[in-house]
């Protein structure tokens, strides 16, 4: 066994599959047991868990733009701003704004989109989301969403975790946390992403947090071997490998019973079962090979612009069926963009950008929804589409949008939503939110209600405090709820 694949082993005890010892510690939450009693009784961290009242849904699948799109080119159609654009932006749109994040308002700016509304909802779409735009009726938006921060590290941080400082949980391990794992051949809860290069702040989106390591996501890798270190080492027979790790479990099990307090050991133990599991489960869970031509197609791998965003979504529906409870999926740095930000960041040059970042993610997600509908899935599931923040509606550089925390539009899609809703709004130019506002806090509020789960009472003691996923926040969005 190669040392990197025993270090991968070891830290599996404390990541994917075992329980950190920590999690028996008092203020271990709700769900953890005194040492004493873990000693006598070893208790998976990972056991399926009921929630707090009956969930509308089993998954979340978190569509996560990364570097925050203009949704006022996407689903927000403001007649106002096309008819003000090139002028300055009146005082009464300002009004308790700091618009000073990079050098201030510009000009309005209205980009050269046609608009359509469709459905029996009637929602806007522009011309960048033709796909999309045919599943309107399946569609919960919410054209009020607000948040804190306006550069990009701090505020994808507290889209995931709900603060702009490192340490607390992402919404994926509380939610792991809270309800276990429903299938014990894969993690619980994975990221996935597109593009060749880790997502912009990396794991500490996906942490645990002060939660024990044992709920924190696993990072699934773009190509055809996700995770590192999970192939079956080399020249070792399935038999073989089998054997060694029936030998190593009776020498544990022999060593546990003169040291029935340690823990550690029986994690462990657990880890090396998970790990000999995965290596069949998870290389299958993501392997594209046995799905139809006509499923490929639908997820846009039939297309250079589509392949890499649609691979990502297509897996994501197989960890769907598979009952693996929250998928992370990060959109990439896409191609023919000429400017620097390759991903959603449009500063400058924001027809090029959008357009090929609507290309990709386009046909992609209309079939991510058409294919859960007609697998009997999207009643069960949740998609929520989401960024760190919007854009503003005032211009930069002259072709671009500068970052916009004030009003933008999230949307989702799935079980126990109100479809085809429009919840909340901006004012006339787009700026900013004037009915209605969700935060972070509120939208991860709303998540764990379709879990069926009580952000008030998901809950884990940390040094005398209870510690909940919303800090000292966050409502329900109860008018979205079917």
């Amino acid at each position: 066994m190669s040392k990197t694949r025993r270090e991968w082993l070891f830290n599996a005890g404390y990541g994917l599959g075992g329980v950190a010892l920590n999690g028996f510690m008092p203020g271990g939450g709700v769900f953890s047991v005194p040492l004493a009693q873990a000693a006598a009784t070893f208790v998976d961290p990972l056991t399926k868990k009921e929630p707090h009242f009956a969930p509308k849904v089993k998954s979340v699948i978190w569509l996560h733009m990364d570097g925050a799109p203009s949704t006022l080119d996407l689903y927000d159609y403001k007649p106002e701003l096309v008819r003000l654009a090139g002028q300055e932006v009146p005082e009464s749109f300002l009004k308790g704004l700091q618009v000073t994040t990079s050098g201030g308002a510009g000009k309005l700016f209205a980009s050269k989109r046609t608009w359509k509304q469709y459905g029996q909802s009637g929602a806007w779409f522009s011309d960048l989301l033709p796909n999309l735009a045919q599943h309107a009726d399946k569609i919960t938006f919410v054209k009020s969403s607000v948040t804190v921060g306006a550069t990009h590290d701090i505020s994808i941080l507290k889209l995931n975790t709900g603060d702009v400082t490192p340490g607390r949980p992402s919404l994926g391990a509380w939610i792991t946390y809270a309800l276990g794992s429903a299938n014990p051949d894969l993690p619980p809860y994975v990221v996935l992403y597109s593009g060749k290069r880790e997502p912009r702040g990396g794991s500490v989106n996906w942490s645990s947090g002060f939660l024990p390591a044992v709920y924190q996501g696993t990072a699934f890798r773009p190509g055809a071997s996700p995770i590192l270190n999970l192939d079956k080492p080399e020249l070792i027979a399935a038999a073989q490998q089998r054997d060694n790790l029936d030998l190593l479990q009776k020498l544990n099990e022999h060593k546990s019973g003169a040291l029935p307090s340690d823990t550690e050991l029986q994690a462990r133990t657990r880890s090396y079962e998970l790990a000999y599991r995965m290596e069949s489960s998870a290389p299958e869970a993501v392997d594209l090979s046995k799905e139809t031509a006509a499923t490929k197609a639908l997820y846009g791998l039939d297309n250079d612009a589509t392949k890499d965003y649609g691979t990502a979504l297509l897996r994501a529906r197989r960890l769907v069926e598979r009952g693996v409870r929250f998928i992370q999926v990060v959109s990439g740095p896409v191609d023919g963009i000429t400017d620097d930000n390759k991903n959603w960041d449009a500063h400058r040059k924001l027809e090029e950008n959008h357009g090929a970042n609507t290309r990709a993610i386009d046909k992609p997600i209309a079939g991510l929804l058409a294919d859960l509908a007609a697998r009997g899935l999207l009643d069960d599931t949740l998609i929520v589409w989401t960024s760190e923040f919007g854009r503003t509606s005032y211009g930069q550089s002259g072709d671009g949008r500068d970052h916009n925390p004030w009003g933008y539009t999230q949307w989702l899609a799935g079980g126990g939503l109100k479809h085809g809703l429009t919840y909340g709004a901006t004012d006339e130019i787009g700026l900013k939110t004037v009915e209605n506002p969700v935060d972070t806090y509120d939208l991860h509020a709303t998540v764990l209600q379709l879990l069926g789960l009580d952000h008030l009472k998901t809950v884990y003691l940390r040094a005398g405090r209870a510690e909940r996923p919303t800090v000292v926040y966050g409502k329900v969005v109860g008018d979205i709820l079917a």
